[in-house]
C-alpha cells in the first residue's frame, strides 16, 4: 500500500472511518493492530468520558477522562460533534478531538457507539462507517467475563446493550460494511480492506490503482 498517497499527500480530503460495535466485540484490538501497521496514516479520535479508566487505560490515549459537570457544560457550549449515555456514563467526541488529528494531515478513526453513529449520520463528517460485531452473545459473553473489569450489574447491562446493539447493525444503510470478529486475523483483513479501498481510489501511484489491497 502507497502509504504517501493513503495517508493523503497525494489526494484531497480522506474520508473520516467511524467504527461501532458491542463492548468486547474487539474493536480495540483491531484498532490498535491498524494505527501500529500505518503509523502516520491514521490518527485515533481521543474521545471523551465521564468514566473511570480501566486498569492499563490512559488519559489522553484511551479517553479523555472527565466529570460529569465539565462534560455537560463542554456539550452545552456547542464542543462536542456527537455525545450518548451508556450504563451511566457520558461518552463523546469532541470538534477538538477529530481537528487535532486532520490537523495532523491523518485519516480520523472514530470509536463510537450506536446512538453516537446515528447523530453522526447527522453532520456533514461523511466517514466511512464500519460495524465490527462478535460471533455470538454467548462468546461476547466469555469475552467480557475474562476481563473481569465489570460488576455482575455492570455486565449485564453491557450484555443487553450488545444485544440491541447487534440488532440494529443490521439495519440496511446504517453500515458500509459489517464485520464478524470470530477470526482476529480475518476479520482485521477485512477491517484494513474497507477502511483503504476508499481512501485509496485516488492514488496517483499508477503501481498502486493496479493492485488493489488485498482481502
Amino acid at each position: 500500500t502507497c502509504v504517501l498517497c493513503v495517508s493523503g499527500a497525494a489526494m484531497a480530503g480522506p474520508r473520516p472511518v467511524v467504527m461501532s460495535g458491542p463492548s468486547g466485540a474487539g474493536k480495540s484490538t483491531l484498532l490498535k493492530k491498524l494505527l501500529t501497521e500505518f503509523e502516520g496514516v491514521f490518527g485515533f479520535s481521543v474521545s471523551h468520558t465521564t468514566r473511570s479508566p480501566r486498569p492499563g487505560e490512559e488519559e489522553g490515549k484511551d479517553y479523555h477522562y472527565v466529570s460529569r459537570e465539565v462534560m455537560k457544560a463542554a456539550i452545552a457550549n456547542g464542543e462536542f460533534i456527537e455525545n450518548a449515555e451508556f450504563s451511566g456514563n457520558m461518552y463523546g467526541t469532541s470538534k477538538a478531538a477529530v481537528q487535532a488529528v486532520q490537523a495532523k494531515n491523518l485519516i480520523c478513526i472514530l470509536d463510537i457507539d450506536m446512538q453516537g453513529v446515528k447523530n453522526i449520520k447527522r453532520t456533514d463528517l461523511n466517514p466511512i462507517y464500519v460495524s465490527i460485531q462478535p460471533p455470538s452473545m454467548e462468546i461476547l459473553e466469555k469475552r467480557l467475563r475474562d476481563r473481569k473489569t465489570e460488576s455482575e450489574e455492570s455486565l449485564q447491562k453491557r450484555l443487553h446493550a450488545a444485544k440491541v446493539d447487534m440488532e440494529i447493525s443490521k439495519e440496511p444503510g446504517l453500515f458500509d460494511v459489517v464485520i464478524t470478529n470470530d477470526d482476529l486475523d480475518v476479520a482485521y483483513g477485512k477491517l484494513k480492506h474497507a477502511v483503504l479501498e476508499v481512501n485509496i481510489f485516488q492514488c496517483k501511484c499508477p503501481s498502486e490503482r493496479k493492485a488493489p489491497v488485498s482481502r
